[in-house]
């Protein structure tokens, strides 16, 4: 096992396209480390930077404290797990699995056997062994990928989307057994997704990517509720962000459903600005009707109607039009064509408990703290806010 330490990266392409611009990231030993953002981001370009598949225009690659950029991918000792799974048809699993280590000279085939039986056992393909990828599903072959990674005793994993192909039972399924294999094993790995719950669910840290810049590195949580401008907001949380034009008023901005106070903090901290971005997650609004009269007095409510609902059992969503001035609105569409995206709309989406009785064409009286709302930069994107305050008891 080894750390990776990627040092100002770039990778220009002979066209003169950018795919990965002054990249820096250090992963330690042992870390999960996830590379995700929308597709053309640079993730897949730097995976394989790292892995030694795609030449390095400038910039430093080391893994255990030793410069790799010149060095051939099999000089590495880098395990490589693709998202088209790469196995031999002809070859049964066993020997999918034994194939890296019948390239190595002098290993014998006692040794093969139980190093493949080893993982087999892992991967929970014993009984398999004979088959042929053709008779897999799709995620016994990923695993067959996987276990043909394991027996290398390589000193770190790399996956480049290794559950996109797969259907959404069999990703959730993956996602658990790649966990629990990346604990057991403690090894370095770097995860290449567009998928944001891969992302959250898997890495101990999340590098978010756009456009080959990274924006932030942290932990799933902390991008949650820090992120440091408006991309990385919009594109962490499912339903997205909801963004919101605010007018600055002396100690509180207007947003399109009412006046909102703000922490003398935050107050302080936007002074001067005319217009921002308001940031609020679906899942920190709540039903009015439904909370504690203490808890309310503590927050923001409003009135609004609703226009359509969605309930999906577990939860269910509001979906509610507002109107913003025509430079505003202007603004928002700008930003969200600069940025890539869907979240800078003019509807509000609220994720509400199921117990709620809120319905379409009714009005709706619903309640948010502000403390939790973030203010970005519409010219910048960086989020003026500093960290939120935590939800009320």
């Amino acid at each position: 096992m080894a750390e990776i330490t990627v040092a100002g990266v770039v990778k220009r392409y002979p066209d003169g396209y950018l795919a990965v611009n002054d990249v820096s990231l250090d992963i330690a030993d042992g870390e999960f480390m996830i590379l995700v953002g929308p597709s053309g981001c640079g993730k897949s370009t730097l995976l394989r930077m790292i892995v030694g598949l795609e030449d390095i225009t400038s910039g430093e690659v080391r893994i255990g404290g030793e410069r790799v950029n010149e060095r051939a991918p099999r000089d590495r000792n880098l395990a490589m797990v693709f998202q088209n799974y790469a196995l031999y048809p002809h070859l049964s699993v066993f020997e999918n699995i034994a194939f890296p280590l019948r390239l190595k000279k002098g290993v014998a085939e006692e040794e093969i056997r139980a190093k493949v039986e080893e993982a087999a056992a892992t991967l929970e393909l014993k009984e398999h062994l004979e088959r042929k990828p053709s008779q897999l599903s799709g995620g016994q072959r990923q695993r067959v990928a996987m276990g043909r990674a394991i027996v290398r005793d390589a000193r770190a994993f790399l996956f480049d989307e290794p559950l996109s192909n797969l259907d959404a039972k069999l990703r959730g399924q993956m996602r658990i057994e790649i966990s629990r294999l990346q604990r057991r094993m403690g090894i370095t790995t770097v995860y290449v997704t567009h998928d944001q719950t891969e992302a959250m669910t898997l890495g101990d840290r999340v590098a978010v990517l756009r456009k080959g810049v990274l924006q932030q590195v942290d932990t799933p949580r902390a991008l949650y509720e820090r992120p440091v401008n408006l991309f990385v907001a919009g594109f962490i949380g499912s339903p997205p962000m909801n963004f919101l034009p605010a007018a600055v008023e002396s100690g509180a901005v207007r947003l399109p459903f009412g006046r909102v106070p703000l922490p003398p903090a935050v107050a302080g901290r936007i002074a001067g600005q005319p217009l921002l971005i308001a940031g609020i997650r679906p899942e920190h609004f709540e039903d009015a009707s439904l909370l504690d009269p203490v808890v309310r007095d503590r927050g923001v409510s409003f009135t609004a109607t609703v226009d359509v609902t969605e309930w999906l059992g577990a939860e269910q969503f509001a979906y509610i039009p507002f109107e913003a001035p025509p430079e505003i609105t202007e603004q928002l569409r700008s930003l969200a064509r600069e940025l890539d995206s869907e979240s800078l709309r003019t509807q509000l989406v609220v994720s509400l408990d199921t117990e709620s009785q809120v319905r379409r064409g009714e009005a709706a009286e619903l309640w948010f703290d502000p403390a939790r709302m973030h203010l970005f930069d519409p010219v910048t994107g960086d989020n003026l806010t500093g960290d939120p305050a935590p939800p009320a008891a």
